[in-house]
Parts: structure tokens; C-alpha cells; sequence
């Protein structure tokens, strides 16, 4: 039984859709900004930071489309308020941590909650709201995210000034209380269902294990000179991944690789692929620039990244709306080179310039992705049949999280960062900073090139289906 948007229950359903994931956004964007402050509190290295980041990406990601799925199995409501109390419960453990090894591992507990509340949060609209309201929903739940992505860096700033790194953590359990009585108080109660269609956990153990083993070969080998625990985990990730490829193979499989016979669909995954690890590297490394180099304190550092989520914000419904009428392949290849340029103006950043050196390029930044990102999710979502528009767009999520956590960890030591072992040098954060920053923009003019190569727009497909144009 669905209700309608603009009844007390509709807008029930919309309050615990999105605070319940507003959580895991908010999360992700002030977590970055206190890293400094957490490295020196907990006295730990690059490598410490990076795990911070990672244990929450890694298992998110390998559990993500295994979150969707149980969600449909066990009742909405039952997982929904499983992953609430879970994402509250790890998020005090992070707050208590004494040290960055139970930081990490609390992180990662945070990351498997997130998967059962993220995916969950965005099915509920589409299950419980009437249909003809679910465009309005998704609008406002879109445009919240925005603006939570756009707060993120400014409330996490002024917590870790005014307060602790710590207070970051605990800022989750008042919204959880939120979305836990929205949804005992709002969404219907279900049944469990019998599927014919077996949870794919195998599939979910082989990605986490490929994922994780490769990262942390990455993260700990070259600091501590590949000793042979590290070489043991790159093999363990590499024989996983060889595994993942096999299982996903059988029918219902977790991500079925027939999707990517479609170019769009694998020309979409790609530039997902490229756009994302320098995005989540490049985020990573300018908070740390901003902070060691420049000496900005937190809430400054927030500050200066308010510009790009603005433009995200305002700018993306547009292209979002451009794409649908008139495609994505050039709105995604333009994004893509317009986020490659900024990456090289982030490459000028030095403290005699100061933060207004940054703001070229956190502006050109969101002005790129505003232009690419919607367009990228209709080319992925376009390039299947409408009945797989679900399964699509978790596989693409998933592997932006894949992205994220293999750019943290991959072009750090790319550019010269791995060995920093101890307290931060500024003058070695800002010279592997800049090394990274055209890395980055190298992996953006990849994303562009693929863009414009593999995605297909209305017309031009080659068996597929085309993206349908708005009359």
C-alpha cells in the first residue's frame, strides 16, 4: 500500500529517507575535514589516515548491492532501522576510539551499516510513496543531499574547532534517533518474502577480500618496504578478484557482467571508475594541504570547499535535465575535462597564496562536476532496459566507491606520499600534493576520453537501448 507524498505518512517516509542516508553523507564529508586533527590526537601517520577513509569505503562497497537485497528479502522497515542503529552504535565506537587501530575498525563496522541504510533509504521511496509523487520525492531528497554535501565541510570544521574530532562522530546519534522514530512511527510493517534468487554472498566476501587485500598492499607495503604480510595480501586481493570474476559468472549474480557487453553501460562504469579516484583522492589530499601546509584551521578549510558543493547543488538539476533531452555523452566529456583543469589549478596552490590560491579550482571543480555527474548517472541508468534500472545503478555506485577507496590509497603513493611515516611534513604534504593533483587530472582526461568514445546518446546506440528524450 503506498500513500501519498504531501500526507503526514508521505512526508514520514521522506523525513526517515533522508536523514537516515543524509547520515552516511554527512559522515563522509566532515570525517574529511578533521583528519588533520585526528592524526595529531591519535598520533598516527599517512597511512593511519588513509585507513580512516578506506575501512569505511571498502566495506560499503562490498556490501552495498548485498544491502539492497536483504532489504527486499527482510522487510524495508527491519533492515532500514537495523542500519540506523548499527550506523549509531559505530559511530559512538569511533567517537570513543583511544587509537587509530580501533578508529579503523569502528569505521568499518560504520561501513556495513551504511550498507543496509543507504540503498534501503532510497528504495522506500519508490516502494512506499505513490508514484506519481516519487519524481517530487527524489527531487527533495536529491536537493537535501546537496545541501548536506554543501554543510558537511562547514559543520565538521566549526565541531573540530569549537569542540573535538570526536564531536563528529557523535553528531550521528541525534539524527539517528530521528530517522528511528520516523521509521517505527511512518513506514508500513512488512513480512518477510521467499526469493528464488539466493543472496549473493560469496560474490560480496570475493569483492570485499579483492578490495581489501589490494588496498592494504598499497596503504602498509610501501612504508614498510613490502614485507611478505603485504606481498600475501596483493596476491589474496588478486586471486579474490579472479574468483569475483568466475562467481559473478552464475546466474543472479550480485553484479551481472552481461551488463557490461552494453558500450554505454561499460563507458558509463569506466569514467565512473576514473572520475571518482581522483575526486575522493583529491579531496583527501587538498584537506591535508589546506590544513599542514597552509596552516588553515578546520573551519576555514570547510570554507573553502563550500563553493564546489554550492555549484553541484544549483547546477546539476540543469544538466541533469539537459541530458535527458538531449543526451550525456557531451555533458559527461566536458564535466570530465573541466574537473581535469581544476586538478591542475589545485597543482598552483602554495601558501603564499593562501586559501583564495584554492578557490580557482574548488570553483572550477563543482562547476565539472555539475556539468558530468547527473549526465554520467542517465547514461548509466539509459544504457539498460527500465526493469534493470535498479541493479544498474547500485553496480554504478558500487564501483564509485571502489573508485574512492583505490584513489585514497593508489595515488598517495603514486605521487611520493607513502613513506611519511610519523607527523606530517608540510613541505613534503605540498610537493606530493602537487604531483597527485596532475595525476588526478590525468585520470579526469581519461574519464573524458572514454566518455566521448564508449557513451552513446539517443540515436547513436549500438545494442542498446537510447536514452529517451523529454517531449
Amino acid at each position: 500500500m503506498t500513500v501519498r507524498l504531501h500526507s503526514s505518512e508521505g512526508r514520514g517516509v521522506l523525513l526517515a529517507s533522508i536523514v537516515g542516508s543524509g547520515m552516511a553523507f554527512l559522515d563522509g564529508t566532515v570525517v574529511t575535514v578533521a583528519l588533520p586533527a585526528l592524526g595529531r590526537s591519535l598520533q598516527t601517520d599517512l597511512a593511519g589516515l588513509q585507513w580512516t577513509i578506506n575501512a569505511y569505503l571498502l566495506t560499503l562497497s562490498a556490501f552495498l548491492l548485498t544491502g539492497g537485497g536483504l532489504g527486499d528479502r527482510l522487510g524495508r522497515k527491519n533492515v532500514f532501522s537495523v542500519g540506523v542503529v548499527g550506523f549509531a552504535l559505530a559511530s559512538v565506537l569511533c567517537g570513543l576510539a583511544g587509537n587509530v587501530h580501533l578508529l579503523i575498525w569502528a569505521r568499518a563496522l560504520q561501513g556495513v551499516a551504511a550498507a543496509l541504510l543507504v540503498p534501503v533509504s532510497l528504495s522506500l521511496m519508490r516502494a512506499d510513496l505513490a508514484a506519481e509523487d516519487q519524481g517530487e520525492a527524489l527531487g527533495l531528497w536529491t536537493g537535501m543531499s546537496g545541501v548536506t554535501g554543501a554543510v558537511g565541510p562547514l559543520v565538521g570544521g566549526w565541531l573540530v574547532d569549537s569542540f573535538s574530532w570526536r564531536s563528529i562522530f557523535f553528531l550521528n546519534v541525534p539524527f539517528a534517533a530521528v530517522a528511528l522514530w520516523a521509521a517505527w512511527r511512518f513506514l508500513p510493517a512488512e513480512s518477510a518474502k521467499r526469493s528464488p534468487v539466493p543472496i549473493d554472498v560469496p560474490g560480496a566476501v570475493a569483492a570485499a577480500l579483492a578490495v581489501g587485500g589490494v588496498t592494504y598492499a598499497l596503504i602498509e607495503g610501501p612504508p614498510r618496504g613490502w614485507p611478505a604480510v603485504t606481498l600475501a595480501a596483493a596476491a589474496v586481493g588478486a586471486l579474490s578478484g579472479v574468483a569475483f570474476l568466475l562467481l559473478e559468472r552464475r546466474p543472479n549474480a550480485m553484479v551481472p557482467l552481461s551488463f557490461f557487453r552494453a558500450p554505454a553501460f561499460a563507458g558509463a562504469n569506466l569514467a565512473t571508475l576514473f572520475l571518482y579516484a581522483a575526486l575522493s583522492c583529491a579531496l583527501f589530499l587538498l584537506v591535508l594541504e589546506l590544513q599542514v601546509s597552509l596552516g588553515m584551521s578546520p573551519l576555514a578549510a570547510g570554507a573553502v570547499l563550500l563553493p564546489a558543493t554550492v555549484l553541484m547543488a544549483t547546477l546539476s538539476p540543469v544538466a541533469g535535465r539537459w541530458a535527458q533531452r538531449h543526451g550525456s555523452r557531451w555533458p559527461m566529456t566536458v564535466g570530465a575535462a573541466i574537473s581535469a583543469l581544476s586538478f591542475v589549478l589545485f597543482s598552483l596552490v602554495s601558501p603564499d597564496r593562501g586559501w583564495v590560491g584554492a578557490l580557482p579550482g574548488v570553483a572550477l571543480l563543482g562547476l565539472g562536476l555539475a556539468i558530468g555527474v547527473a549526465p554520467l548517472t542517465k547514461a548509466v541508468l539509459g544504457a539498460l532496459e527500465p526493469e534493470e534500472a535498479g541493479v544498474a545503478s547500485g553496480v554504478n555506485n558500487a564501483i564509485a566507491r571502489v573508485a574512492g577507496l583505490l584513489g585514497v590509497a593508489a595515488i598517495p603513493w603514486a605521487a611520493g606520499m607513502a613513506g611519511m611515516n610519523g607527523v606530517l611534513s608540510p613541505e613534503r604534504v605540498a610537493s606530493a600534493f602537487h604531483r597527485a593533483m596532475w595525476i588526478c587530472a590525468a585520470l579526469c582526461l581519461m574519464a573524458a576520453i572514454v566518455a566521448a568514445v564508449l557513451v552513446r546518446d539517443s540515436g547513436e546506440q549500438e545494442g542498446g537501448p537510447a536514452v529517451t528524450a523529454e517531449k
